[in-house]
């Protein structure tokens, strides 16, 4: 099995992708870097950390961006934000079938951060410009750095996400929030704490992501496919109705868990029985065993 999670971006791409399908957008050997760190004697990237382009999966047409948790932890500058917001955008030209978002990042380089963010809202645009357009949009997340940050943000602005129990999904990093807080608030150094927080499972449950799958390219690819079948069954395009429905979501997850301090907490309040034994289970037992407890699902 081909572990998602210790590959690389282009390893990530070789593999799920068709082989020798991927053309990509600004190379490495055009050497465009950002043009911040070196003023800061930081090290650089020829990619800047991401790689952009089109590909085929199982022979249909797709838009690729792949983050590089190796360098800078993929976090996001002016030239890697571009990358993508301008990936995103020659999407709307050429209307591929789907684009997919292979998301490892800890949100915005502190090096570059108004670049930075700025960078990000435009991608924040571009997707949603994209899911206008009715060509869906597909994150995956299971990398070593998790989602987080504005990125974060993107993520949940795409028709779906699929994760597997060891990416994380958040808005702020638990270091972030220990920082921000204090240990009380959240400590970041308990690991069991941190995944079942941000972790793929509790982002299942909440119904943050519409797919949880094993650590394997294969899983991952398998399940690329599924959320395009499903996607290309129904409507795509972001519409008023969809935005409302996402928003009822959240509104009822705060009227039902907003003074829960614990996710197994949350999780026995969903109905789960016997919570403390499921981090234990694979993802497919995980999904088939709470299936029907989780958040949206009726």
């Amino acid at each position: 099995m081909s572990s998602y999670l210790e590959a690389t971006a282009r390893e990530r791409v070789d593999r799920l992708f068709d082989p020798g399908s991927f053309q990509e957008f600004l190379p490495p050997s055009a050497r465009v870097v950002s043009p911040h760190l070196g003023q800061l004697n930081a090290p650089v990237a020829f990619d800047d950390g991401v790689a952009v382009g089109r590909a085929q999966l199982n022979g249909r047409a797709v838009f690729v961006a792949a983050q590089e948790g190796g360098f800078m932890g993929g976090a996001v500058g002016e030239v890697h934000g571009a990358k993508l917001a301008g990936m995103l955008r020659r999407a709307l030209l050429d209307a591929p079938e789907a684009v997919l978002l292979l998301l490892e990042t800890g949100g915005v380089r502190l090096h570059e951060a108004n670049a930075g963010l700025i960078a990000v809202s435009e991608v924040m645009r571009a997707v949603l410009d994209v899911r206008a357009a009715g060509i869906p949009v597909i994150a995956l997340v299971g990398g070593a750095n998790g989602c987080f940050g504005g990125m974060g943000i993107v993520a949940r602005c795409t028709n779906a996400v699929i994760m597997s129990e060891e990416g994380r999904l958040a808005m702020s990093g638990p270091e972030v929030i220990e920082t921000a807080s204090g240990v009380e608030e959240f400590d970041a150094r308990d690991r069991a704490l941190v995944w079942r927080t941000t972790g793929g499972k509790h982002r299942y449950l909440l119904g943050d992501c519409q797919a949880l799958v094993a650590d394997s390219v294969d899983a991952f690819r398998a399940a690329a496919l599924a959320q395009m079948d499903a996607l290309a069954a129904g409507p795509v395009a972001l519409t008023l109705d969809a935005l409302e429905q996402e928003q009822a979501l959240l509104t009822q997850r705060l009227e039902q868990f907003g003074h829960v301090r614990e996710p197994m907490e949350l999780w026995r309040a969903l109905g789960v029985d016997e919570p403390e034994a499921l981090p234990l289970l694979e993802a497919a037992d995980f999904v088939e065993r709470v299936g029907a407890q989780r958040l949206g699902a009726c």
